[in-house]
C-alpha cells in the first residue's frame, strides 16, 4: 500500500484511540486522580473533534488511493465533496457513510470552523451548551466514526 495512505489510515485509527481514551478520562474517577484532571471536568467536545479527524483521514486514504489528492485552502470542503462524487454519488459506496461524514463534520465545525458556510451554526455544542451535556453527541459521533473508518479501511486495504 502507498506508504501515505497507510499514514492516513493511522492516522484515523489513531483518532479512534484518543476519541476512546477521552471518554474514559471523562467518565473514570481513578483515571482522573490518577491525571489530575478536576472531576467536574470533561472531554466530550475532544471526543466529537477526533471523531471527526478520524473520519476525515480516512476519507482522504480512500481518495488518495483512487487517485484523489484533496488539498487547502478549504481542504475539509474539499475532501467531503469529493468524497461524495466520488464514492456516493456514483453508488460505490452506502449513501449511509456519507450521512456519518456530514453528521460529524457539521458538529465538529461547530467545534473548529471547518466549513465557511457552516459557521452560523458554531457554538452549539461549546458554547450553548456545558460541556456534560456533549456526552450523547460525543457517544454518537464515536460510534459513527467507527462505522466509517472500519468501512474505509476494510475497503482500502483490500483494492
Amino acid at each position: 500500500m502507498d506508504s501515505m495512505i497507510d499514514v492516513l489510515l493511522r492516522r484515523s485509527e489513531n483518532e479512534i484511540i484518543l476519541a476512546e481514551t477521552l471518554i474514559r478520562l471523562s467518565e473514570d474517577k481513578a483515571a482522573k486522580d490518577f491525571m489530575n484532571v478536576p472531576r467536574a471536568m470533561t472531554f466530550y467536545s475532544g471526543v466529537i473533534s477526533h471523531s471527526y479527524y478520524a473520519i476525515f483521514y480516512a476519507a482522504k486514504a480512500i481518495l488518495l488511493k483512487n487517485g484523489i489528492k484533496t488539498t487547502a485552502p478549504e481542504i475539509h470542503k474539499k475532501t467531503y465533496e469529493a468524497f461524495k462524487k466520488t464514492f456516493v454519488d456514483t453508488g460505490i459506496l452506502d449513501i449511509e457513510l456519507l450521512k456519518i461524514y456530514k453528521t460529524i463534520a457539521i458538529r465538529a465545525e461547530d467545534l473548529l470552523g471547518i466549513f465557511e458556510k457552516e459557521k452560523s451554526k458554531r457554538g452549539r455544542f461549546t458554547y450553548a451548551t456545558i460541556s456534560q451535556a456533549n456526552k450523547e453527541p460525543a457517544e454518537d459521533s464515536l460510534r459513527n466514526a467507527k462505522i466509517f473508518t472500519t468501512n474505509i479501511i476494510k475497503i482500502t486495504e483490500k483494492k
